[in-house]
């Protein structure tokens, strides 16, 4: 039985769709539908069955999946630990948008030069997505917001960044008062179902501000370029990205000290790809200005500009 079978089947379950679990690892939907056949063919029962425009596992196929899962997880764990000391392997990483458009490239780019035989797997998430499949076993590493909620003993925590709650204005109104421009000019609103979002949202209720509220959207790039285009004023965390830097936008502070957005790194304590997230680590520490930081053993007295 080939385990990338089972891999891919699992894929398939995940995402309900041959055609998009293709996708994603780079065949066709007749590969993947030969590979679920084969394995059909072994086990001597059908796996999945078409239901509408997703495809559901059978009843025999919840029971294959639920051990596949541990199979499969098992299978990439002793590849990890058999390629420990040569610092290579896979590593899968999952991260929020906002890192994966400002630290991540850099970051990325230390790794590579520190460990040039790992291969690395992004995709991005929202945090609460993250940690999700963080539990399932599908990612080794999440680069996320801390977790609203008390962390398991069995996971590692590690903070990379705190952005406090500023308003965002186009670059005319840098002297105005904040407040007054949350009330009176017109509003792009953070999603509400993203931690910074919840937390701009909390903020205008406790100081009972009401905007005039224009649109609602999910990414922080697009805010800024909106409110650089004279669009409206935002309140936002404070974010750093190559993106952003030559909008013509103010950040001001606000007149009330709010708790800050903290993202970082979230791992599995046991994880059998220690070596590669403690390197990941240190990459993202030397990227955020840390200049005694070790990288695989080697010290860097690099220091990124402007991420602090």
């Amino acid at each position: 039985m080939d385990i990338a079978f089972l891999g891919n089947l699992l894929l398939v379950v995940d995402t309900g769709s041959m055609a998009e679990a293709a996708r994603r690892v780079g065949v066709t939907p007749a590969a993947i539908a030969q590979q679920v056949q084969a394995l059909e063919r072994e086990l001597g029962v059908s796996l999945l069955v078409r239901a509408g425009r997703t495809v559901i596992p059978t009843e025999a196929g919840h029971r294959v999946i639920a051990r596949a899962r541990s199979l499969v997880r098992e299978f990439t764990d002793l590849k990890a630990f058999a390629l420990e000391e040569e610092v290579a392997g896979e590593l899968h990483i999952g991260t929020i948008t906002t890192a994966l458009l400002s630290l991540l490239p850099d970051v990325m780019a230390a790794f590579s030069r520190a460990f040039p035989q790992a291969k690395v797997l992004i995709r991005a998430g929202t945090s609460m997505e993250l940690y999700e499949s963080l539990q399932r076993g599908e990612l080794d590493l999440a680069v996320c917001l801390h977790p609203a909620f008390a962390l398991s003993k069995a996971y590692d925590w590690h903070l990379l960044r705190e952005e406090p709650i500023v308003v965002l204005a186009p670059a005319r109104l840098a002297g105005e008062d904040p407040h007054e421009l949350l009330r009176r000019e017109p509003f792009i609103r953070y999603d509400r179902s993203l931690g910074g979002g919840k937390q701009a949202d909390r903020y205008l209720r406790a100081e009972r501000i009401v905007p005039h509220e224009l649109f609602e959207l999910n990414s922080l790039m697009a805010i800024a370029m909106m409110v650089d285009r004279g669009l409206g004023v935002s309140l936002v965390p404070n974010i750093v990205s190559p993106l952003t830097e030559r909008l013509e936008v103010a950040k001001l502070a606000l007149p009330r000290p709010t708790e800050p957005r903290r993202f970082g790194l979230l791992w599995h304590k046991t994880s059998p790809r220690g070596r590669l997230i403690r390197g990941f680590q240190q990459c993202a520490d030397l990227v955020l200005g840390n200049a005694n930081v070790e990288v695989d053993g080697r010290k860097s007295g690099r220091r990124s500009k402007g991420r602090r």
